[in-house]
């Protein structure tokens, strides 16, 4: 069975947005996410609201479905005052919590706060991110003296009686290894494509279908050479592919089948906007909605 979540981008005022996060719950859908950034992309300028309040007030207008970040990273945030964000969204939401965690990219989070790390410092630093969170959320009290970090006897109490699930978004070996040593999911964009491979969307289509296999192989050959147990959950951004999943009804369900064929537990899809990056009818989601019980009966 495939469980299938929508991101709602932070951009709506709570008075808007309260309605769409209730609508996705009473839809029928397993898990609903927000982005973590201070500003993104092409969206630089328009309204962007912080995330971990917007969680906070989902949690409290929901009661089933898990909400989540996606994904969460260290370019603007710390372990120690992060991991009480945590906290308190697991406590809200009444363990319904999942932490989306990766890298960070290039863009404005990166050079907010000052110069951007290069690539190597980013991955670095991101094992480290995950790995004192991990201890802050395990443990009462954590000391850690890091390259990029230090916690002086950083309180965590209550310590959760079970640790939030960590989502691991991984593309590289590193990451995918950090993943499977401490991650509960893996979550994945697929493999990139460039401008050029818009020439031709069907052809970049299954080009990205075709790269997500190998990458979804990689994760296991690594999963298995650390000898992990119990396989990571898998999540896929049916979003990250050349063309938009909620195109039309019969793609977003061509794209669920072939990802359960890929071994993928979840997917994701992003609530349509009026324009640019994501745009697309709601009629398309209403209708992927009624469709989740024969999707779980699959």
């Amino acid at each position: 069975m495939v469980r299938v979540g929508v991101v709602l981008l932070p951009q709506e005022r709570w008075s808007v947005a309260r309605d769409r996060w209730r609508q996705v719950e009473e839809w029928g859908f397993d898990h609903a996410w927000s982005y973590d950034h201070l500003a993104w992309r092409s969206l630089a300028d328009e309204p962007w609201f912080a995330t971990v309040p917007l969680l906070a007030a989902a949690a409290a207008v929901t009661e089933r479905i898990d909400l989540g970040t996606f994904v969460a990273s260290p370019n603007f945030r710390h372990p120690v005052p992060f991991a009480k964000d945590v906290l308190g969204l697991d406590d809200v939401s009444g363990g319904r919590f999942l932490l989306g965690l990766g890298a960070g990219g290039e863009g404005f989070d990166a050079r907010v706060l000052g110069p951007a790390p290069t690539r190597g410092e980013r991955t670095r630093r991101f094992e480290e991110f995950v790995g004192v969170l991990d201890q802050l959320l395990t443990q009462p009290v954590t000391s850690h003296a890091g390259e990029f970090y230090t916690a002086d006897e950083a309180r965590m109490i209550p310590v959760p009686e079970r640790r939030p699930p960590f989502v691991v978004a991984a593309a590289g070996p590193r990451t995918m290894t950090l993943a499977a040593r401490l991650g509960d999911g893996w979550v994945t964009y697929g493999p990139s494509f460039g401008p050029d491979e818009q020439d031709d969307p069907a052809a970049a289509q299954e080009a990205w279908w075709s790269g997500l296999a190998e990458v979804s192989s990689q994760v296991s050959a690594i999963e298995a050479s650390v000898g992990r147990d119990v396989p990571l959950r898998r999540y896929l951004s049916l979003d990250g592919a050349p063309i938009y999943s909620l195109t039309s009804t019969d793609l977003v369900l061509e794209g669920i089948e072939r990802a359960a064929a890929l071994g993928f537990d979840d997917v994701v899809v992003h609530w349509p906007r009026a324009e640019g990056v994501y745009a697309g009818s709601e009629r398309v989601l209403e209708e992927l909605a009624s469709r989740l019980p024969s999707i779980r009966a699959a």
